[in-house]
């Protein structure tokens, strides 16, 4: 009888060893799919589509321009509103850097921003939050001039 609840106990430590190992979070997956996301996000700007601009902004979204603070998506959106409406993008952006916490939950985006002429004039910084398996939103953004 002890050396089957010795068996069951051995058992046991291993399921419990393997789930933590199956729980572990995958970093390198979770900044290349972050990436792709920023990716996507800035292509919101490029293809001209606010609605799909809009939906990647978390509720609680916070943006930051100098010392003004807009709160909210529908602040955040209703701002951006107007970077919209000409033809042309005024400026695009793209991913350079991607850290995610160990939790996974949350991550860190920083990269160039260039202007209509392809003249890098800033850097912009993003916080994603994973809202649900595979869905990130942004809650957290800003931009700050370029010095070279």
């Amino acid at each position: 009888m002890k050396q089957s609840c010795q068996i069951i106990a051995v058992a046991a430590l291993l399921l419990a060893v393997g789930s933590a190992a199956r729980a572990q979070v995958d970093l390198a997956e979770l900044r290349g799919q972050v990436a792709e996301v920023e990716r996507a996000f800035a292509k919101t700007m490029a293809d001209r589509d606010h609605a799909a601009f809009e939906s990647f902004l978390s509720e609680e979204a916070v943006f930051l321009a100098g010392t003004t603070v807009r709160r909210g998506k529908q602040a955040v959106a209703a701002h951006w509103r107007g970077r919209f409406s000409e033809p042309e993008p005024p400026f695009s952006w793209e991913p350079e850097t991607v850290a995610v916490l160990d939790s996974g939950k949350l991550t860190i985006s920083t990269g160039p921003v260039w202007n209509a002429e392809g003249r890098r004039t800033a850097t912009y910084t993003s916080i994603w939050r994973q809202e649900e398996p595979g869905v990130w939103r942004i809650i957290f953004d800003k931009g700050d001039k370029y010095c070279e």
